[in-house]
């Protein structure tokens, strides 16, 4: 066991890549949210990340790419599995585009979460020297951008194959620029390859606030993927918070 913040928290030692020992934390927080805790909670490079069961399936693979991308760097990686994908991560309410369930508008009580229960329990001398990232796959790492447009609190942002069509996006995030010191864009080079009229859309808006965002001083990248957006979310969000980390190398 070991102390976050104020909460007791039960792990086990894992063997990583590497020969390094990592750390694997597991508390529920809160009814709607449970985090996992990844590799050294003292480094000074935190990783935070929303997730769903599928990400919590290919999570140590995930971090096992981090690793190779970032030449073996310590991290910690905290997960917060939400319960409702489509309301937890939605910043306000939309129509499915797929199915029947409708997005929600609970990304404030989300971000509230992070802000409160994750990053407030954090060692002040700790937090003082660290940075952090925050980032995500899908509507996750939608939910980062518009995260960064609502808080200082994240030194960059990962968002790999961000739904970015979301309807009034676009618009909000040129009208609240993200605070944060860089953006990390991916997208499949099948993904607007739809006769969806606003998955479509995708690219031309995700290349159009690629150049906003670098118009706006924000150190930004767009890289694009082979394949559609279900390929490799393991490897694409690894390769989201490698860029951040790489970038801010001594």
């Amino acid at each position: 066991m070991y102390l976050h913040g104020n909460q007791i928290v039960d792990c086990k030692w894992l063997t990583m890549n590497h020969g390094m020992l990592y750390l694997r934390g597991k508390e529920i927080n809160d009814m709607a949210y449970t985090t996992n805790t990844y590799g050294n909670p003292e480094a000074d490079i935190l990783l935070i990340q929303t997730a769903d069961d599928h990400d919590m399936e290919l999570i140590e693979k995930e971090i096992s790419y981090i690793r190779e991308y970032t030449g073996g760097r310590d991290f910690c990686l905290i997960t917060v599995k939400v319960d409702d994908w489509n309301k937890d991560l939605s910043p306000w309410p939309a129509s499915a585009v797929f199915g029947n369930e409708d997005f929600g508008e609970g990304a404030p009580e989300t971000l509230d979460f992070l802000l409160k229960k994750v990053l407030l329990p954090c060692d002040p001398d700790t937090a003082r020297r660290r940075r952090i990232y925050l980032g995500g796959y899908s509507l996750a790492g939608l939910f980062a951008l518009w995260a960064g447009c609502r808080t200082d609190a994240f030194d960059g942002i990962a968002a790999a194959s961000p739904s970015i069509w979301f309807p009034g996006f676009a618009e909000y995030m040129r009208n609240n620029v993200p605070q944060t010191k860089a953006v990390y864009l991916s997208l499949g080079d099948r993904e607007e390859k739809t006769r969806h009229p606003l998955m479509s859309q995708v690219g031309n808006v995700i290349r159009s606030s690629y150049e906003f965002l670098k118009d706006n001083g924000i150190d930004c990248v767009l890289e694009w993927n082979k394949g559609n957006h279900f390929k490799n979310p393991d490897m694409r969000t690894a390769k989201a918070f490698a860029w951040l980390m790489n970038r801010d190398k001594d």
